[in-house]
């Protein structure tokens, strides 16, 4: 009787794990689909986060769940921004190169720390999980939510005062903004 018992609870098992495998490749056949589709893509991650805020705004609570989401956007933010190699070492290098007389002008591309795709990705799943904790009263922590607006903004323009001042040192622009943009020409 176990026996018969232990094959009825795998295939049970075993159809559950096979419907959760066809769920999660439709999911990753649609995120694939996405990837081309930048500004659609942004577009789509403004539009959550706005719903997100009128929810929280609206509601009036999950100011702490907002404050992480914030908090989890700005660290993406800053990952996007910083490039994947350190700048400073490289710079080293260069002046090691050019003292002895082997300097080559090769051209370096700026490698970012975070991919724009895995940038979008992290922080859409990172909303719509905000979204969905702001329909469980208990994630609606009581909290003075103007200290929180407060600490976050502050904490916002010290990082990103940083991090400008690190592209400047460093003289890198980890954005196409201003970016020369070659062209085929037509003769």
């Amino acid at each position: 009787m176990d026996y018969q018992e232990d094959i009825q609870e795998e295939t049970s098992s075993n159809a559950i794990v096979v419907q959760f495998n066809k769920i999660k490749n439709i999911y990753r056949y649609y995120v694939d689909k996405s990837t081309p589709h930048i500004k659609g893509r942004w577009a789509g991650l403004g539009v959550a986060i706005i719903l997100f805020l009128l929810r929280v705004i609206y509601a009036q609570g999950w100011y702490v769940v907002c404050y992480a989401l914030g908090i989890f956007l700005l660290n993406q933010f800053l990952a996007f921004l910083t490039p994947k190699f350190d700048v400073s070492l490289q710079q080293d290098e260069a002046n090691k190169e050019l003292e002895a007389g082997e300097r080559s002008e090769e051209f370096r591309p700026f490698i970012r720390r975070l991919p724009e795709f895995k940038f979008w990705y992290n922080s859409a799943r990172a909303t719509f999980i905000s979204i969905i904790l702001s329909f469980f009263r208990i994630f609606d922590l009581p909290v003075f939510w103007p200290i929180l607006l407060a600490y976050f903004i502050l904490l916002f323009f010290l990082t990103m005062r940083r991090q400008i001042q690190h592209m400047i040192k460093y003289n890198y622009i980890p954005l196409d903004i201003g970016k020369k943009k070659y062209t085929k020409s037509s003769k």
